[in-house]
Protein backbone atom coordinates (compact mmCIF):
# COMPACT_ATOMS: atom_id res chain seq x y z
CA UNK A 1 0.00 0.00 0.00
CA UNK A 2 3.00 2.41 0.53
CA UNK A 3 4.62 2.55 -2.84
CA UNK A 4 1.77 1.91 -5.17
CA UNK A 5 -0.74 4.09 -6.52
CA UNK A 6 -4.35 3.49 -4.37
CA UNK A 7 -6.67 2.51 -7.48
CA UNK A 8 -9.91 5.14 -7.20
CA UNK A 9 -13.25 3.35 -6.34
CA UNK A 10 -15.77 6.55 -5.69
CA UNK A 11 -16.37 8.94 -7.96
CA UNK A 12 -18.56 12.00 -7.04
CA UNK A 13 -20.56 11.81 -9.56
CA UNK A 14 -22.41 15.44 -8.44
CA UNK A 15 -19.09 17.24 -8.56
CA UNK A 16 -18.25 15.53 -11.92
CA UNK A 17 -20.99 16.45 -13.64
CA UNK A 18 -22.06 19.63 -12.22
CA UNK A 19 -18.52 21.39 -11.97
CA UNK A 20 -19.06 24.89 -12.12
CA UNK A 21 -22.69 24.66 -12.31
CA UNK A 22 -24.69 27.59 -9.97
CA UNK A 23 -24.97 26.61 -6.21
CA UNK A 24 -25.89 29.95 -4.70
CA UNK A 25 -26.16 33.47 -5.44
CA UNK A 26 -23.13 33.97 -4.14
CA UNK A 27 -20.94 30.98 -5.37
CA UNK A 28 -20.49 28.01 -7.75
CA UNK A 29 -19.52 24.67 -6.72
CA UNK A 30 -15.87 24.01 -7.24
CA UNK A 31 -13.32 21.35 -6.47
CA UNK A 32 -9.75 21.63 -5.33
CA UNK A 33 -7.29 19.15 -5.34
CA UNK A 34 -3.77 18.21 -4.41
CA UNK A 35 -2.09 15.13 -3.74
CA UNK A 36 -0.81 13.44 0.25
CA UNK A 37 -0.21 10.10 1.46
CA UNK A 38 -0.15 8.70 -2.21
CA UNK A 39 -3.58 9.42 -3.08
CA UNK A 40 -5.13 11.90 -4.85
CA UNK A 41 -7.34 14.49 -2.27
CA UNK A 42 -10.29 16.50 -3.02
CA UNK A 43 -12.34 19.29 -1.26
CA UNK A 44 -15.73 20.28 -3.00
CA UNK A 45 -17.87 23.25 -1.88
CA UNK A 46 -19.63 26.29 -2.96
CA UNK A 47 -18.68 29.21 -0.95
CA UNK A 48 -17.37 32.86 -1.66
CA UNK A 49 -13.96 32.19 0.11
CA UNK A 50 -13.74 28.69 -1.77
CA UNK A 51 -9.67 29.18 -2.18
CA UNK A 52 -9.03 30.54 1.21
CA UNK A 53 -10.92 27.54 2.36
CA UNK A 54 -8.83 25.06 0.57
CA UNK A 55 -5.80 26.65 1.45
CA UNK A 56 -6.39 26.12 5.22
CA UNK A 57 -7.81 22.56 4.62
CA UNK A 58 -4.45 21.67 2.74
CA UNK A 59 -2.14 23.56 4.85
CA UNK A 60 -3.93 21.18 8.02
CA UNK A 61 -3.46 18.01 5.46
CA UNK A 62 0.09 19.02 5.20
CA UNK A 63 0.58 19.01 9.17
CA UNK A 64 -1.66 15.64 9.17
CA UNK A 65 1.07 14.05 6.10
CA UNK A 66 3.72 14.85 8.72
CA UNK A 67 2.43 12.30 10.95
CA UNK A 68 1.04 9.45 9.15
CA UNK A 69 3.29 9.45 5.95
CA UNK A 70 5.36 6.46 5.49
CA UNK A 71 7.05 8.32 2.42
CA UNK A 72 8.52 11.41 4.21
CA UNK A 73 11.38 10.54 6.97
CA UNK A 74 10.70 12.90 8.98
CA UNK A 75 7.39 12.30 10.07
CA UNK A 76 6.34 10.88 13.15
CA UNK A 77 4.96 7.41 11.96
CA UNK A 78 8.15 6.69 9.90
CA UNK A 79 10.46 8.00 13.04
CA UNK A 80 8.59 5.15 14.98
CA UNK A 81 9.13 2.48 12.21
CA UNK A 82 12.98 3.29 12.02
CA UNK A 83 13.68 3.53 15.81
CA UNK A 84 11.10 1.30 17.58
CA UNK A 85 9.83 3.72 19.52
CA UNK A 86 8.82 7.60 19.68
CA UNK A 87 8.44 9.78 22.70
CA UNK A 88 5.96 12.43 22.79
CA UNK A 89 3.78 10.87 20.34
CA UNK A 90 1.49 13.63 18.55
CA UNK A 91 -2.44 13.56 19.77
CA UNK A 92 -3.35 12.75 16.65
CA UNK A 93 -0.81 9.44 15.70
CA UNK A 94 -2.50 8.33 19.14
CA UNK A 95 -5.97 8.14 18.40
CA UNK A 96 -5.20 6.90 15.06
CA UNK A 97 -3.40 4.12 17.29
CA UNK A 98 -6.87 3.87 19.60
CA UNK A 99 -9.09 3.48 16.58
CA UNK A 100 -7.28 0.65 15.05
CA UNK A 101 -7.33 -1.35 18.33
CA UNK A 102 -11.10 -0.75 18.08
CA UNK A 103 -11.54 -1.89 14.89
CA UNK A 104 -8.93 -4.74 15.29
CA UNK A 105 -10.75 -6.11 18.01
CA UNK A 106 -14.11 -6.14 16.21
CA UNK A 107 -12.61 -7.37 13.33
CA UNK A 108 -10.88 -10.56 15.18
CA UNK A 109 -8.04 -9.34 14.50
CA UNK A 110 -7.91 -9.04 10.63
CA UNK A 111 -7.31 -5.37 10.71
CA UNK A 112 -3.56 -5.48 12.08
CA UNK A 113 -1.71 -2.08 11.30
CA UNK A 114 1.76 -4.14 12.01
CA UNK A 115 0.97 -6.18 8.75
CA UNK A 116 3.59 -4.07 6.94
CA UNK A 117 6.64 -5.73 7.59
CA UNK A 118 4.66 -8.66 5.79
CA UNK A 119 3.43 -6.33 3.02
CA UNK A 120 7.02 -5.13 2.39
CA UNK A 121 8.46 -8.84 1.80
CA UNK A 122 5.81 -9.51 -0.74
CA UNK A 123 6.75 -6.15 -2.32
CA UNK A 124 10.57 -7.21 -2.45
CA UNK A 125 9.84 -10.50 -3.55
CA UNK A 126 7.46 -9.02 -6.56
CA UNK A 127 9.95 -6.51 -7.30
CA UNK A 128 12.78 -9.64 -7.55
CA UNK A 129 10.42 -11.76 -9.37
CA UNK A 130 11.39 -14.27 -6.83
CA UNK A 131 9.21 -15.38 -4.03
CA UNK A 132 11.07 -15.18 -1.02
CA UNK A 133 9.85 -17.99 1.45
CA UNK A 134 12.34 -17.52 4.20
CA UNK A 135 11.52 -13.55 4.28
CA UNK A 136 8.21 -13.74 4.27
CA UNK A 137 8.19 -16.11 7.33
CA UNK A 138 10.11 -13.77 9.02
CA UNK A 139 8.07 -10.87 8.23
CA UNK A 140 5.24 -12.61 9.45
CA UNK A 141 7.01 -13.12 12.84
CA UNK A 142 6.84 -9.81 13.31
CA UNK A 143 3.07 -9.74 12.86
CA UNK A 144 1.23 -8.76 15.59
CA UNK A 145 -0.82 -5.75 17.22
CA UNK A 146 -0.22 -7.05 20.82
CA UNK A 147 3.45 -5.65 20.06
CA UNK A 148 2.45 -2.34 20.43
CA UNK A 149 2.13 -0.89 23.31
CA UNK A 150 1.38 3.21 23.25
CA UNK A 151 0.33 6.01 26.15
CA UNK A 152 0.57 10.08 26.04
CA UNK A 153 4.06 9.60 26.61
CA UNK A 154 5.68 6.96 24.50
CA UNK A 155 4.85 4.38 21.34
CA UNK A 156 6.78 0.83 21.76
CA UNK A 157 7.22 -1.75 19.96
CA UNK A 158 7.73 -5.05 21.93
CA UNK A 159 10.38 -6.53 19.36
CA UNK A 160 12.89 -5.15 16.97
CA UNK A 161 12.07 -4.66 13.11
CA UNK A 162 8.47 -4.23 14.11
CA UNK A 163 6.65 -1.32 11.57
CA UNK A 164 3.58 -0.65 11.42
CA UNK A 165 1.15 0.98 8.50
CA UNK A 166 -2.18 3.22 9.00
CA UNK A 167 -2.93 3.59 5.39
CA UNK A 168 -6.11 1.13 6.21
CA UNK A 169 -7.13 3.59 8.30
CA UNK A 170 -5.16 7.07 8.06
CA UNK A 171 -7.15 8.66 4.85
CA UNK A 172 -10.52 7.94 6.64
CA UNK A 173 -9.16 9.83 10.27
CA UNK A 174 -7.69 12.40 7.51
CA UNK A 175 -11.06 13.15 6.25
CA UNK A 176 -12.56 13.11 10.10
CA UNK A 177 -9.87 15.40 10.91
CA UNK A 178 -10.92 18.29 7.95
CA UNK A 179 -14.57 17.44 8.98
CA UNK A 180 -14.19 18.85 12.52
CA UNK A 181 -11.79 21.75 11.10
CA UNK A 182 -14.79 22.87 8.58
CA UNK A 183 -17.42 22.71 10.89
CA UNK A 184 -16.11 24.32 13.74
CA UNK A 185 -15.60 27.10 11.42
CA UNK A 186 -19.42 27.10 11.08
CA UNK A 187 -19.35 25.11 7.50
CA UNK A 188 -21.11 22.71 5.86
CA UNK A 189 -22.57 21.22 2.71
CA UNK A 190 -18.99 20.10 1.91
CA UNK A 191 -17.30 16.84 0.55
CA UNK A 192 -14.17 15.65 1.34
CA UNK A 193 -12.43 12.94 -0.54
CA UNK A 194 -9.04 11.83 1.07
CA UNK A 195 -9.41 8.34 -0.80
CA UNK A 196 -12.68 7.90 1.90
CA UNK A 197 -15.53 10.45 1.89
CA UNK A 198 -16.97 12.41 4.61
CA UNK A 199 -20.00 14.44 3.28
CA UNK A 200 -20.17 17.34 5.78
CA UNK A 201 -23.94 18.65 5.17
CA UNK A 202 -25.74 17.50 2.08
CA UNK A 203 -24.95 19.08 -1.54
CA UNK A 204 -25.31 22.69 -1.88
CA UNK A 205 -27.42 22.70 -4.89
CA UNK A 206 -29.99 20.57 -2.29
CA UNK A 207 -30.26 16.58 -1.77
CA UNK A 208 -27.72 14.71 -0.87
CA UNK A 209 -24.19 13.74 -2.04
CA UNK A 210 -24.92 10.68 -5.36
CA UNK A 211 -21.86 8.68 -4.90
CA UNK A 212 -21.08 6.11 -7.86
CA UNK A 213 -19.11 2.82 -6.84
CA UNK A 214 -16.48 2.00 -9.57
CA UNK A 215 -16.09 -1.84 -10.23
CA UNK A 216 -11.92 -2.67 -10.45
CA UNK A 217 -12.68 -3.45 -14.22
CA UNK A 218 -13.96 0.11 -14.89
CA UNK A 219 -17.86 -0.22 -14.74
CA UNK A 220 -20.39 0.92 -12.86
CA UNK A 221 -20.73 -1.42 -9.31
CA UNK A 222 -23.34 0.46 -7.27
CA UNK A 223 -24.50 4.08 -6.11
CA UNK A 224 -24.85 5.55 -2.64
CA UNK A 225 -26.02 9.12 -1.39
CA UNK A 226 -24.51 11.00 1.18
CA UNK A 227 -25.33 13.35 4.03
CA UNK A 228 -23.12 13.89 6.89
CA UNK A 229 -21.92 10.68 6.71
CA UNK A 230 -18.59 8.91 5.52
CA UNK A 231 -18.11 5.92 3.46
CA UNK A 232 -14.96 3.92 2.66
CA UNK A 233 -14.46 1.52 -0.30
CA UNK A 234 -11.34 -1.36 -0.48
CA UNK A 235 -10.80 -3.55 -3.25
CA UNK A 236 -8.36 -6.25 -2.79
CA UNK A 237 -7.60 -6.91 -6.17
CA UNK A 238 -7.82 -3.32 -7.09
CA UNK A 239 -3.76 -2.63 -6.18
CA UNK A 240 -1.44 -5.63 -6.92
CA UNK A 241 2.02 -6.23 -6.08
CA UNK A 242 2.99 -6.56 -9.65
CA UNK A 243 1.48 -7.79 -12.85
CA UNK A 244 -1.84 -8.69 -13.33
CA UNK A 245 -2.17 -12.05 -11.51
CA UNK A 246 0.00 -11.70 -9.11
CA UNK A 247 -1.42 -11.19 -5.42
CA UNK A 248 -3.70 -8.58 -3.87
CA UNK A 249 -2.12 -5.60 -1.54
CA UNK A 250 -4.95 -6.61 0.87
CA UNK A 251 -2.74 -9.71 3.29
CA UNK A 252 -3.94 -11.58 6.13
CA UNK A 253 -2.30 -10.91 9.15
CA UNK A 254 -2.97 -14.49 10.59
CA UNK A 255 -2.61 -16.69 7.47
CA UNK A 256 0.05 -14.62 5.99
CA UNK A 257 -1.38 -15.06 2.62
CA UNK A 258 -3.24 -12.19 0.28
CA UNK A 259 -7.06 -12.70 1.19
CA UNK A 260 -8.56 -15.74 -0.11
CA UNK A 261 -11.96 -14.09 0.35
CA UNK A 262 -14.54 -13.72 -2.42
CA UNK A 263 -15.22 -9.94 -2.41
CA UNK A 264 -13.99 -8.03 -4.91
CA UNK A 265 -15.57 -4.67 -3.72
CA UNK A 266 -16.93 -3.53 -0.88
CA UNK A 267 -18.10 -0.43 1.03
CA UNK A 268 -18.97 0.50 4.21
CA UNK A 269 -20.61 4.02 5.61
CA UNK A 270 -20.59 5.81 9.50
CA UNK A 271 -20.16 8.71 11.42
CA UNK A 272 -16.54 8.05 11.28
CA UNK A 273 -14.22 7.64 7.73
CA UNK A 274 -11.47 6.14 10.31
CA UNK A 275 -13.78 3.44 10.85
CA UNK A 276 -15.21 3.19 7.64
CA UNK A 277 -11.76 2.52 6.29
CA UNK A 278 -10.90 0.36 8.64
CA UNK A 279 -13.94 -1.81 8.04
CA UNK A 280 -13.99 -2.01 4.63
CA UNK A 281 -10.13 -3.10 4.90
CA UNK A 282 -10.84 -6.12 7.16
CA UNK A 283 -13.91 -7.50 5.53
CA UNK A 284 -11.94 -7.87 2.59
CA UNK A 285 -10.41 -10.88 4.75
CA UNK A 286 -13.43 -11.95 5.51
CA UNK A 287 -15.26 -15.32 4.13
CA UNK A 288 -18.85 -14.94 5.52
CA UNK A 289 -21.57 -12.37 5.84
CA UNK A 290 -21.80 -13.70 9.63
CA UNK A 291 -18.40 -12.89 10.43
CA UNK A 292 -18.82 -9.24 8.99
CA UNK A 293 -21.97 -8.26 10.78
CA UNK A 294 -20.50 -9.63 13.66
CA UNK A 295 -17.60 -6.80 13.31
CA UNK A 296 -19.78 -4.08 12.02
CA UNK A 297 -22.20 -4.60 15.18
CA UNK A 298 -18.88 -3.24 16.94
CA UNK A 299 -19.63 0.15 16.10
CA UNK A 300 -22.69 2.46 16.18
CA UNK A 301 -24.54 3.67 13.12
CA UNK A 302 -22.16 1.50 10.63
CA UNK A 303 -23.75 -0.10 7.76
CA UNK A 304 -22.51 -2.30 5.24
CA UNK A 305 -23.45 -0.65 1.74
CA UNK A 306 -21.79 -2.59 -0.94
CA UNK A 307 -20.16 -5.96 -1.14
CA UNK A 308 -19.70 -7.80 -4.20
Amino acid sequence: MQTFTRRRFLTIAACAGALGTRASAAAELTQWRTNALGARMTLSLAHPKAEVIAQTVFAELRRLEGIFSLYKPDSALSRLNREGRLAAPPFELLECLGLSGRVHDASGGRFDPTIQPLWAAYAQSSASGETDTGAIEQARALVGWQGVAFDSQTIRFARPGMTITLNGIAQGYIADRIAALLARQGLTDVMIDTGELRALGGHPDGGDWPVTLKAVDGGTAGRADLRDTSMATSAPSGTRFGLAGEPGHILDPVTGRPTQAPWRLVSVTGPSAAVADGLSTAICLMEDRGTIDAALSGFSGVSLVHLS
